[in-house]
């Protein structure tokens, strides 16, 4: 069986690995058909921070959970890459009754197993069943568990009667090929926040996060907020906001009920912060390496602002997305820059481009298990 897998900096390669297995009753073997390049993995793809990272983790400037994620060699290789999937399950355990054979699934960038402590709050990317570290993920290499990454010929899923949601009938796959991760972590910085302020009106800073700033942007616009601006210093991204609904500026132009901080800068956390109105909310959704990023704690406290960032809890947010999806039409899509033959995959995933996405046919469901 074959994986894709990052060797270093710039190279990634099909490797042959041991097929997987099931191995208990609440596993499902999955087909993967339809896969999205994360933002955060093009980080060691196109630089080699690799020993950079090490020297900043043993002097103090990059934060210690950074090696509790990546291991205290961040992005050694090899290691399965891909966290972004759509799925076909091709086998699966007796308990894992809902899902038939050949059912059209997402599978969620975090491993989670639905009934401990965290799981039952929502916080399904920090599940206390499934992490031995600080989360337990496909695609991010041994420092986050044994899973491997999603583009590969097949893998396991454990905890598969939980963990993996259904595509509605009618939904492209191409158009959900991110909601394993960024086009959720887009939705749970955007729409939460609306419904609590309908109407309200968003600030998106891109850069960082190039497709979750850019379907949050798109996902703001569907969900009627007043005004959608969408600040970024690239031309494509910028064009691509504006045929999903938003204005576009290269700096920010107003003030705003809620941000997306999306540059993985923490002068765009500040930036962000203090364009919000009084009562508003930013989600920062990038990654903020240094122990010291600075924030304006005394103009949120005049401002009476809300900073939320953390990990993505997926699985829960899932549902409502994709019923969302199906019903609005929501295009998705329009985020893709590159969409690539699976085969093609060593070469495409390390693509200078904001969003890939890799696809194969997809299986008769009929022929499935037969």
């Amino acid at each position: 069986m074959r994986e894709l897998q990052f060797i270093r900096s710039g190279r990634l390669a099909w490797r042959e690995k041991s097929a997987p297995t099931l191995n208990g009753p609440r596993d499902a073997i999955v087909r993967p058909f339809v896969a999205s390049r994360c933002d955060g993995d093009t980080l060691p793809i196109h630089r080699p921070v690799s020993r950079a990272m090490q020297l900043g983790l043993r002097t103090g400037l990059i934060d210690p959970v950074v090696g509790s994620i990546c291991g205290p060699v961040p992005f050694r290789g090899p290691f399965g890459i891909g966290h972004e999937c759509v799925a076909q399950v091709v086998a699966k355990g007796e308990e894992v009754t809902d899902l038939p054979l050949g059912q059209v699934v997402v599978v969620p960038w975090a491993v989670s197993c639905g009934s401990c402590r965290e799981c039952l709050q929502g916080v399904t990317a920090k599940c206390s069943t499934t992490r031995a570290g600080a989360l337990s993920a496909f695609g991010f290499g041994p420092a986050s568990g044994p899973w491997g990454g999603m583009v590969a010929d097949e893998f396991r899923v454990p905890y598969a009667d939980h963990l993996l949601v259904p595509v509605p009938d009618g939904v492209d796959p191409l158009r959900v090929a991110a909601a394993s991760d960024n086009l959720a972590d887009a939705w749970r910085a955007v729409v939460p926040p609306l419904r609590e302020r309908p109407g309200g009106s968003v600030l998106v800073v891109g850069g960082g996060g190039q497709s979750i700033g850019l379907y949050a942007a798109g996902l703001a616009v569907r969900h009627g907020a007043e005004l959608v601006d969408y600040v970024d210093d690239k031309p494509e991204r910028r064009h691509i906001a504006e045929a999903l609904g938003a204005r576009v500026h290269r700096t920010i132009p107003g003030t705003y009920d809620i941000a997306v901080e999306a540059s993985s800068h923490g002068s765009g956390v500040r930036n962000a912060l203090r364009s919000l109105n009084p009562g508003g909310v930013c989600t920062a959704v990038g990654y903020y390496l240094a122990p010291t990023t600075r924030v304006p704690l005394m103009h949120m406290y005049a401002t009476d602002a809300t900073l939320r960032l953390g990990v993505s809890s997926v699985r829960p947010v899932l549902p409502d997305l994709l019923d969302f999806v199906a019903r609005d039409g929501f295009p998705a899509e329009t985020v893709t820059t590159l969409l690539a033959d699976w085969e093609d995959a060593p070469t495409a995933y390390a693509a200078r481009t904001t969003k890939l996405v890799l696809h194969r046919p997809p299986l008769d469901p009929d022929t499935i298990g037969s």
